[in-house]
């Protein structure tokens, strides 16, 4: 089946379910779910192993951190949101029509490094998940993880956005229970809680962790994707209260799914925090599994896994979708995701098969984001605030000041993560 007969489906479906809108608060309702799926990429892997080492070592001390992290993602995210349902083109479309084609061929070799990076991380999580619960080999459950993305990437291809979205969500509701169960039997402590909440820091080890934490939280792939899922969910409908509804419902799409991850982030660190305090051998995924098993049980530790599993499955599906989206509007071609999806999945089985360490993949993964992130963040900010392009809906002047210095603070803190990473910070 060809792209344009997808793009075709993918526009009739739009269409049909605009025709059938209800009125009232359930017209808004339906216009959600976009952001969820852009949300998986919010708790994956490299988030798990992020904030279970902050609990782990720190308890409570760098909860704040999450929270701010949180903010700031919601931002991001709305404005790539803002940008599809303003322009119903996404930001790789955007730079794909003014830049040169040395330029953009460059911009899509970053890019696909980011694609790359991106599946290594969420291609080993799941593979490391599949190893906790099964004892599979790490190659073995990297092809499985491969497998499922693909089966997943063909809901999206033959029945559209809305299955897709459905399935996803679902995924996400796996991630959340995995990840929540824990606290029934470890509850968090609610004085530590609200003390988690100062901002401070505990020497310099926390601030380098806390760097970690915020590098890790607003995700290029995610940027590029969701102007792409607004525009495929609700088609090319550009009337001004068609845009203002759908901008309006994109704004809670993205507070309800942020809310929702960065819950699941701070249950993460909560539970590492209860059950894993001192605690020598958490600083890999597969540690921190064996000693919360130990600590709360054997089935908060499955659960775990399993949460894991899911993330690593919703979130390499979610990649591979936006390397799609990236490769089409730089490359000014239509790439089937089925081999956009192995362009990305070879490099992340190639590094199972070497014998890598898992830990250590991940953390070099995360490197190569922090180094593509202000190639997506500052493009966003820049169109978004242009009033020749989003007429009304240009950023105002607060939200353009605010979004320059998150930009600015996420882009310091993730260069900052290059030599601490290489240094074994």
């Amino acid at each position: 089946m060809t792209e344009d007969v997808l793009e075709e489906r993918r526009e009739r479906a739009a269409t049909a379910s605009a025709a059938h809108r209800p009125r009232g608060p359930w017209r808004t309702l339906r216009l959600l779910g976009p952001a969820f799926v852009a949300a998986v990429a919010y708790v994956d892997p490299g988030n798990i192993a992020a904030n279970v080492t902050a609990g782990a070592r720190h308890g409570y001390l760098l909860l704040w951190v999450l929270v701010v992290a949180n903010l700031m993602a919601m931002l991001v995210q709305y404005l790539s949101a803002k940008l599809g349902a303003v322009t119903g083109r996404t930001l790789a479309d955007h730079l794909g029509a003014t830049l040169g084609r040395r330029s953009r061929l460059l911009f899509w070799l970053q890019a696909q490094a980011m694609a790359i990076a991106t599946d290594i991380a969420e291609v080993v999580g799941g593979a490391i998940a599949l190893r906790i619960l099964f004892g599979l080999p790490l190659l073995v459950g990297g092809v499985i993880v491969g497998a499922v993305s693909m089966a997943l990437l063909a809901v999206q291809s033959r029945f559209g956005q809305r299955p897709f979205e459905h399935v996803i969500i679902g995924l996400l509701g796996v991630i959340t229970i995995g990840f929540l169960a824990g606290l029934v039997v470890a509850p968090p402590d609610p004085v530590a809680l609200a003390d988690g909440l100062i901002p401070r820091f505990d020497g310099g080890g926390t601030v380098l962790l806390a760097a970690s934490m915020l590098g890790a939280t607003v995700m290029p792939h995610a940027i590029y994707l969701h102007a792409g899922l607004v525009r495929d969910r609700h088609g090319t409908d550009r009337s001004p209260g068609r845009i203002a509804r759908v901008v309006r419902a994109s704004r809670w799409d993205v507070v309800l799914s942020l809310c929702l991850a960065g819950t699941v982030n701070i249950a993460m660190l909560v539970l590492a925090a209860e059950a894993l305090p001192g605690i020598p051998g958490t600083d890999t995924i597969e540690g921190a599994q064996a000693a919360i098993s130990a600590a709360s049980g054997p089935v908060v530790g499955v659960l775990f896994g399993i949460g894991l599993l899911a993330s690593g499955l919703a979130s390499s599906s979610v990649g591979a979708y936006a390397g799609s989206e990236i490769m089409r509007g730089l490359l000014h071609r239509r790439i089937p995701l089925v081999l956009s999806r192995l362009l990305t999945l070879l490099p992340a089985l190639l590094v199972l098969a070497i014998g890598a360490e898992p830990t250590a993949a991940l953390v070099l993964s995360q490197v190569v984001l922090s180094l593509c992130l202000p190639f997506a963040l500052v493009p966003l900010v820049t169109l978004t605030g242009r009033r020749a392009l989003m007429g009304s809906f240009a950023n105002s002047r607060p939200v353009t000041v605010i979004a320059w210095i998150v930009v600015a603070l996420i882009i310091a803190l993730n260069l900052a993560l290059v030599p601490m990473s290489f240094a074994g910070g």
